[in-house]
């Protein structure tokens, strides 16, 4: 596994306090519970009443968190800086999901739930407590990317522009807190084991008419690797994986604006430094096995 530099991965003492969304299951669960062992004091956003007592029982501060709700936002932004005076050090936006589908069959009203989610809700809460940071002098942001924010693969297209989106505005932020000891990262992972793919299945089904579309036979082995248990590649990583980098991000007095967390995010970054546009279109396509284009089978 990577390492990071100057982060000292023991446990640290102090009561820092970090609210993360996407608390349910995954990431955001795996750091929730890395961090509160930390010594991080942990606001855990999730949606579902069940998910929230199950935080609540893991000893984390379980909060009531929809990104896509305005309202939410507002009243769990209120909660935790009244438990906490005020104060807060860090936020990670880290839920999200993925819609599958190939352009042409993505309804607008699909395409707009992936951006409320991945984008607009994240960028409201960033924007809500800003100025909390702002006034007590320092902060940490840290935002959920992917490989998909930087390496576009086909059949992903909402999901790769809302990452990509995020990106830019990311990089735009970063530039504009110069100076300011507001610090923002942005973590990139690739294949990591969580329950991404079974949320990702819900949305294709939600929006997507496989059988009257030109891309049928594509979907169904999408539906086949979407419903596979357990990994899909041997590069996938536990859903652990993302808490070194989190800590380097967080404690570090130099953190890194990416954190790139799997082989394949860090080889497609590679890739797409120093191949040409029609090189790494072909690995791209190669990389999605059998879910490519009837035209570039």
């Amino acid at each position: 596994m990577t390492t990071y530099g100057d982060a000292n991965l023991e446990k640290s003492t102090g009561r820092r306090s970090i609210l993360i969304t996407g608390c349910s299951s995954g990431i955001g669960l795996a750091c929730a519970k890395g961090l509160q062992a930390r010594g991080w004091q942990v606001f855990a956003g999730a949606r579902q009443a069940d998910d929230l007592h199950r935080l609540a029982q893991l000893g984390l501060s379980p909060i009531e968190l929809d990104v896509t709700n305005q309202a939410h936002i507002e009243r769990a932004c209120d909660h935790v800086l009244n438990i906490t005076q005020g104060r807060l050090d860090a936020l990670f936006n880290n839920a999200g999901f993925g819609q599958p589908g190939a352009v042409e069959d993505l309804p607008i009203a699909a395409v707009r739930r992936q951006f409320e989610t991945n984008l607009f809700g994240p960028i409201a809460l960033t924007n809500r407590l800003l100025p909390v940071m702002r006034r007590q002098g320092f902060g940490r942001i840290i935002w959920n990317s992917s490989v998909l924010g930087f390496a576009a693969m086909p059949y992903r297209g909402a999901y790769n522009a809302s990452k990509f989106a995020m990106e830019g505005w990311v990089d735009t932020l970063r530039l504009e807190l110069t100076g300011s000891h507001i610090h923002v990262s942005l973590i990139e992972p690739g294949p990591i084991l969580s329950r991404f793919r079974e949320h990702a299945y819900q949305a294709f089904l939600d929006h997507i008419d496989r059988d009257q579309s030109f891309h049928r036979a594509v979907y169904l082995e999408m539906e086949a690797r979407l419903t596979k248990p357990g990994a899909t590649t041997g590069f996938t990583l536990p859903a652990e994986a993302i808490l070194p980098p989190l800590i380097h991000a967080l404690e570090s007095p130099r953190p890194k604006a990416r954190y790139r967390v799997t082989k394949p995010t860090q080889w497609f970054a590679i890739a797409k430094r120093i191949l040409p546009t029609r090189w790494l279109d072909k690995l791209l396509l190669a990389a999605t096995g059998g879910e490519r284009p009837p035209t570039a089978r």
